[in-house]
């Protein structure tokens, strides 16, 4: 079951003070982005935040899990996200830490725009 548009909302406005957030559904789910970066995915269970090889060890030492899912064939697969945890609600100070970590992680990964090229003029044999 997809995520409501109130919990969305509320969501994008957990995160406001780290930047321009924006929320784009995927997958029965939705992607968090910050300034163009996706730092967060969530779904109707729960809120995953992106990590690295930076930043996993202390989302592990917190005992948080990675999202994980299941293919069709029965297979399992998982994601660069891991639990965020519940203290974040209703701490502002654990709110920041692991926004950060997620945000660091988050730019990390972004690839940088590619530059346009001019497309060479090319004169026609006759």
């Amino acid at each position: 079951m997809a995520p409501s548009a109130s919990y969305l909302d509320y969501i994008k406005d957990l995160f406001a003070p780290f930047g321009d957030i924006t929320i784009r559904k995927m997958f029965g789910g939705a992607g968090v982005y910050c300034d163009g970066a996706i730092f967060a995915i969530t779904g109707d269970e729960g809120l995953w935040l992106k990590v690295d090889d930076v930043t996993r060890a202390e989302f592990e030492a917190a005992g948080l899990g990675p999202f994980t899912f299941e293919f069709e064939n029965g297979k399992s697969g998982s994601m660069s996200y891991y639990n965020a945890p519940e203290d974040i609600y209703d701490d502002n100070d654990e709110l920041t830490r692991w926004a950060e970590l997620a945000l660091g992680a988050a730019r990390r990964a972004k690839k940088p725009a590619k530059k346009k090229t001019k497309k060479k003029a090319t004169k026609k044999k006759r």
